[in-house]
């Protein structure tokens, strides 16, 4: 007897325990004043019925129907009961279809979280498209960095967060599972009247003397070691954490930044994004990161839909500046 057909109920008159199906047969009893009936409308025998109706009058240690010639009628306990009766039945119905409304997505929430760059067109297009399928399904986002989003992750505040990694930055599994999404090349954002803007394909040494701008710990120190493997370190004269706060340096033409490919497309016309040659291009690694174990229903059927997304913005992308996307 699962627990969607017992009530316990921890009181002097229903010290024992209530099914469900006792309160819907003695509800279809009061209905129709008749044994009889009630077993006809619910499909079952009338023995039956009354044994359903005696298990709940020894269940609550009361008389609920007087026995007629023809018929039985509520006693005074009886009408008290089923007042009651009617109020548990109606809140497992609600239940019941809440339930099944979440297992088919038609309500619930999705929690996304993600960085900065994802946030510019491949977690829109996802919520986008998930929404179109799914309207019922409350969505909400939160920004962060990876090792943010991995934290409310892990203490459940999010379901489904779109991280980066470096190539040569294993990322924690554990409590997480990871889906490759996509490769992100980092590009050079110059202002549009740079000497190099109309260079299709840019190389790092050719930007040695160049002043740059950075303010993310972990950004600086992708900028700093691809500029070192070509050869020479970068003068990072302006610290700007923010990309709309680098855009706004780099348009004035104080200096240079490196951009995700991801949002290379929001960039301002007074700022051209140019990609670097494929030995100078730093990339990284986009994921999905979920709970470990199953997904939830919303998550698993919002992680193709971040799979399509990645998909397109690849095949949009121009030459490398996107790898393959894996779901």
């Amino acid at each position: 007897m699962n627990t969607w057909q017992t009530y316990h109920a921890e009181n002097a008159y229903l010290g024992g325990t209530v099914d469900i199906a006792w309160l819907e047969v003695f509800r279809e009893v009061a209905a129709r004043g008749s044994l009889t009936a009630a077993a006809q409308a619910l499909g079952y025998t009338q023995p039956a019925v009354s044994r359903q109706v005696a298990a709940l009058e020894k269940a609550t240690d009361v008389r609920l129907f007087d026995r007629l010639p023809r018929g039985v009628r509520l006693t005074e306990e009886g009408r008290f009961l089923l007042a009651h009766a009617e109020v548990v039945l109606e809140r497992m119905r609600a239940a019941a279809d809440g339930l099944q409304a979440l297992r088919n997505l038609e309500a619930g929430r999705l929690r996304a979280g993600a960085i900065d760059s994802a946030n510019a067109a491949l977690l829109p297009r996802a919520l986008a498209a998930f929404r179109t399928v799914h309207p019922g399904v409350r969505l909400s986002v939160a920004e962060g960095t990876t090792p943010v989003q991995l934290g409310r992750l892990r203490n459940g505040e999010i379901d489904v967060a779109v991280i980066s990694s470096n190539p040569d930055q294993e990322l924690e599994g554990g409590p997480f599972g990871l889906y490759h999404l996509i490769d992100d090349q980092l590009m050079v954002a110059l202002p549009a009247g740079h000497r190099l803007a109309a260079h299709p394909v840019l190389r790092l040494a050719d930007l040695a003397g160049e002043s740059w701008v950075e303010g993310h710990p972990e950004s600086a120190r992708t900028l700093t070691d691809a500029c070192q493997r070509a050869g020479f370190r970068p003068r990072i004269d302006f610290e700007a954490r923010e990309w709309t706060a680098k855009e706004g340096f780099v348009a004035a033409g104080l200096g240079l930044a490196l951009v995700p490919a991801l949002s290379a497309g929001t960039v301002g016309t007074d700022i051209v994004v140019r990609p670097l040659h494929p030995r100078d291009a730093p990339v990284r690694q986009i994921f999905a990161a979920t709970r470990a174990g199953t997904p939830a229903p919303p998550v698993a059927a919002f992680l193709p839909c971040l799979g399509a997304a990645a998909h397109d913005l690849r095949a949009a992308a121009p030459g490398p500046a996107l790898g393959p996307a894996l779901i």
